[in-house]
């Protein structure tokens, strides 16, 4: 039986042990979850969405540790280390803690009569699972990968679901127009259980859905929306539900336009589950006022202002030109900027070239990555010139561009580093290798 002794060593294996990365369907993890034998008697909440997720999950599980309950919460992917991916009780899980759970799914996949391939976000998705059951908490939060139909997140039955915005990202697997997007993030619904969408627009494929599972569908602007409190000197708002209204909430210490959306979701599947999981208006003050969340328009301490955001899609960089847009004046914004092959570059870049002055475009260290000189071409196309008050230079890893940024720009002026997971972690690799 493949047994590693290491974390790390488990992962290399995990990342060729699958023919190919991404693999839709859930027959196989479905046959390795049952020899797995593991179930949870607590509250499960996912999160799907196309942006927001990670944000949602964090906004729930601040406020249910707020109030005391014991919570495992899952998101992917992570930024430095796969630890990320599995926290308990607001700690990442140690190396050691994971071990156990990694060798179990093993042994289960092994121990079927014709043992199947999982993908790595299968096997590591299994094995978090398997970490959470293990340690009979309150609550646990899972964020869907890709899609949600045939995500691996969906073997579990969700006694709360949640899907954030639905935008076009992913197109090879989901589709390319938001109503075939739709149906496959509605594959998270189920029957008699609360749905709770918090896309604005929601396509009429999700509706439909919703009522052929069966599922209590809960709509912004319609079941819950958040207002805000004009004239209040703090700056303050209030969430208003079927059943419930918080008033005078602060806002989350997560930045950005978008923000009181997701917290507004988050708000939603509380009040649908607060039968099981009550928590207190100070519970929710608390935990808004102390929700972290790395790499989400995170503007970090100090000057030039540097600014880290995961947008990666035409939707992401709409609203972080906005948060951008908000920030304030600075004579000169720089970017590093690292993208995917398969995301729409062009649409990510429309939003942004009117906030952005000088363009660091770097490869990424992923085949799926799109080059400096992808980048570079697509940004020429945009109409971004070179000359004293605008330009696009190519480097070999975020590293490398942010150093460049650094070093040209003014004290009062800033950088964004936005795009894939990989460029901010890169970056931020980066400066904690600077702190020691």
């Amino acid at each position: 039986m493949t047994s590693f002794s290491t974390l790390d060593a488990w992962l290399t294996h995990l990342e060729s042990a699958h023919p190919v990365g991404i693999d839709m369907g859930l027959a196989r993890i479905n046959q390795v979850r049952d020899a797995l034998q593991f179930s949870f008697d607590c509250p499960v909440i996912t999160v799907g969405g196309t942006n927001g997720k990670g944000s949602t999950c964090a906004i729930l599980e601040s406020i249910l540790l707020r109030a005391g309950y014991s919570v495992g919460c899952h998101t992917s992917p992570h930024l430095l280390t796969f630890n990320e991916r599995a926290r308990v009780n607001g700690q990442n899980a140690t190396d050691a803690e994971l071990l156990p759970h990694f060798h179990a799914v093993e042994q289960a996949r092994r121990s079927l009569p014709e043992p199947v391939s999982l993908t790595y976000f299968e096997f590591t998705t299994l094995a978090i699972m398997h970490l959470f059951a293990s340690r009979g908490l309150d609550a646990v939060i899972f964020e869907v990968g890709l899609g949600g139909r045939l995500d691996a997140v969906n073997i579990l039955d969700t006694d709360c679901a949640i899907i954030t915005s639905i935008d076009i990202d992913h197109t090879d697997y989901l589709g390319d127009t938001r109503e075939k997007i739709a149906f496959e993030k509605a594959g998270i619904f189920r029957a008699g259980k609360p749905a709770i969408c918090a896309d604005p627009v929601p396509p009429q494929t999700l509706i439909d859905h919703a009522e052929k599972t069966g599922a209590d569908l809960w709509l912004f602007g319609r079941d819950f929306r958040y207002e805000g409190q004009a004239g209040s000197e703090r700056q303050q708002w209030s969430y208003v539900g079927r059943t419930m209204r918080r008033s005078a909430l602060a806002y989350p210490a997560l930045r950005g336009a978008n923000q009181l959306i997701n917290t507004s979701a988050a708000l939603a599947g509380l009040e649908a589950l607060r039968d099981r999981l009550p928590v207190s208006a100070q519970d929710i003050r608390l935990g808004l006022a102390n929700v972290e969340l790395a790499g989400r328009f995170q503007v970090l301490p100090g000057l030039p202002a540097v600014v880290l955001d995961v947008g990666h899609n035409p939707h992401a960089a709409a609203v972080l030109a906005q948060n951008l847009g908000n920030m304030g004046y600075f004579p000169y914004t720089y970017a590093v900027f690292g993208s995917m092959r398969d995301k729409d570059i062009a649409g990510i870049l429309q939003h942004l070239k009117g906030e952005i002055d000088h363009w660091c475009v770097t490869d990424l260290p992923t085949p799926r990555g799109a080059s400096a000189v992808q980048l570079e071409t697509a940004l020429r196309e945009a109409g971004v010139v070179d000359g004293p008050d605008s330009s696009v230079q190519r480097f070999e890893s975020p590293a490398e561009a942010f150093q460049d940024a650094l070093k040209r720009v003014p004290d009062n002026g800033r950088i964004v580093v936005f795009g894939s997971f990989y460029t901010v972690a890169g970056v931020m690799a980066y400066r904690k290798s600077q702190q020691h």
